[in-house]
């Protein structure tokens, strides 16, 4: 893939990391919304309920962004994360305080917030690669391309 091809090894596997995480996002508030339609978050407050929904939309986006490989991508990635994470915090901190080792399982609040934890602490170092490397890929057009009269 002409996106990925001359970026590290170790930038290219975090990405996938990304994408994977990002797409199961999406696959589950898409089944959410398919067992519950619009009332699926009805626990939620209005704003929580509505980014929840959104997130159908911008996981997906986040992990398009990233596949092209923009420099823009981990930000976009950072800022849903952010968001996702903080507002699960936001609706479930009674039932953490209540019963917190309810909540050390392999699905819900704790692989969300360990998926959230490594986007923001890789979103820039990330961006560094794909910013460098895309001016990298931009001074090797200029070079190869054929002289203008």
């Amino acid at each position: 893939m002409r996106w990925w091809g001359n970026r590290p090894g170790w930038a290219r596997w975090l990405a996938a990391v990304y994408v994977i995480g990002f797409v199961e996002g999406t696959g589950a508030h898409a089944c959410f919304l398919a067992a519950g339609g619009l009332d699926a978050y009805d626990y939620a407050p209005a704003p929580v309920r509505l980014l929840f929904h959104a997130l159908l939309l911008l996981d997906p986006l986040a992990a398009v962004v990233i596949v092209r490989a923009r420099p823009a991508g981990p930000l976009v990635c950072g800022a849903v994360m952010l968001a996702d994470v903080v507002a699960n915090w936001w609706v479930q901190w009674s039932d953490v305080l209540a019963r917190p080792a309810a909540h050390l399982r392999p699905v819900g609040l704790l692989p969300i917030t360990l998926f959230g934890v490594l986007v923001l602490a890789t979103a820039l170092p990330l961006r560094r690669v794909l910013t460098s490397a895309g001016a990298a890929d931009a001074d090797e057009r200029q070079r190869t391309a054929p002289a203008r009269s």
